[in-house]
């Protein structure tokens, strides 16, 4: 693992967070139909940022993924493709944990590499829902911290 650094989010990084979020889906949302990325991506677009407490996963300049909080929740972690199953993620959660006591997540039960990483750093199923937040027919597993 080279050098990567966290860093609290600035607004000028945006954009690049934006198409981190987008590569990551694209590469691991396999169950998402086009017509519904489309419409999460318009409302990330639209979604203030700074109502999350963001971190960037940074390599030099180069923001690699990210993780928002709100309160105890991580709400959102994507990693860039290439920076996928290289420890990275672990950084990020670590990072929560240590200095948010992070110990809620949700993931879409379609994606179960993220399950499977998420189980493995100590998160657990305690709820189900049959549809996401947006009402979409892609069920989350709510899951918290053992």
């Amino acid at each position: 693992m080279n050098a990567h650094t966290i860093q609290k989010y600035a607004d000028r990084q945006r954009s690049e967070l934006l198409a981190v979020w987008e590569q990551s889906v694209l590469a691991t949302h396999h169950f998402l139909s086009t017509e519904d990325f489309r419409i999460i991506k318009n409302l990330l677009q639209d979604l203030d940022l700074n109502e999350f407490t963001i971190f960037c996963l940074m390599s030099g300049d180069r923001v690699t993924g990210f993780m928002a909080l709100y309160e105890r929740k991580i709400e959102m972690l994507f990693l860039h493709p290439e920076f996928i199953g290289q420890g990275y993620g672990k950084k990020l959660i670590r990072f929560a944990f240590d200095n948010f006591d992070a110990n809620l997540i949700d993931v879409n039960e379609q994606n179960t590499a993220a399950l499977a990483f998420y189980e493995k750093m100590g998160f657990e199923v305690f709820a189900r829902s049959e549809k996401d937040d947006l009402g979409k027919n892609y069920p989350l597993l709510r899951m918290r911290r053992k």
